[in-house]
């Protein structure tokens, strides 16, 4: 993972905006994976635990064990994101302590009529990193909303191929999705370092 390229925002709080973090055979296995299917409630929750009772979270696509020989390159990632000099130069960036943490990554596929409601991230969630991959050539609008505490969008972190952002939850981080144009395919990564255990502890 190149993290070469960062640069930090404070406004409405802060995060780090980040660019051509993957390699080209990363993103197309992205782009190409298959994300599980189904009928999806879109509560403005991505498990749908709002008001669906959860029912969304079964169509999510975590890497574990399991599955990661179906995705090598996602498999490579998971483990730079293991190494210290990576989550060290990230937890400097956070000023936050990852060395007993977890990585937990998701390959997303957001389709017509997702969207996100202000929210704040748990506190397990260390760090949110989102990594963005735009085969269908969707609109820059998609990127993740930012809030004000009067939940008024404050800015749009621009969905380009190959960029993102992160930050580590707090009592200010308000961010989502508004309901917006998906033409086909809202495709993207999202990386956290977590305090609750998964497969891909650091080492």
């Amino acid at each position: 993972m190149n993290l070469d390229n960062i640069i930090e925002h404070t406004n409405p709080f802060k995060h780090w905006e980040i660019s051509d973090c993957l390699d080209k055979i990363t993103l197309d296995e992205i782009g190409t994976a298959t994300i599980p299917k189904g009928d999806r409630s879109y509560d403005g929750t991505r498990a749908a635990d709002h008001t669906g009772g959860g029912i969304d979270g079964k169509l999510r696509l975590f890497l574990t064990k399991n599955n990661e020989d179906y995705f090598p390159n996602l498999r490579k990632l998971i483990k730079s994101l293991q190494k210290k000099d990576i989550y060290k130069k990230i937890s400097d960036y956070l000023n936050k302590d990852l060395e007993n943490s977890y990585v937990r990554l998701e390959l997303i596929g957001d389709k017509k009529g997702f969207w996100l409601k202000p929210h704040k991230d748990i506190e397990e969630k260390l760090m949110t990193m989102m990594i963005w991959c735009n085969p269908f050539n969707e609109p820059k609008n998609l990127g993740t909303d930012l809030y004000n505490d009067k939940f008024e969008v404050v800015k749009t972190i621009k969905y380009e191929n190959n960029c993102g952002y992160f930050f580590s939850s707090g009592q200010d981080t308000w961010h989502g999705l508004e309901k917006k144009q998906i033409i086909k395919e809202r495709r993207c990564i999202q990386i956290n370092y977590v305090t609750f255990k998964t497969d891909f502890p650091v080492e």
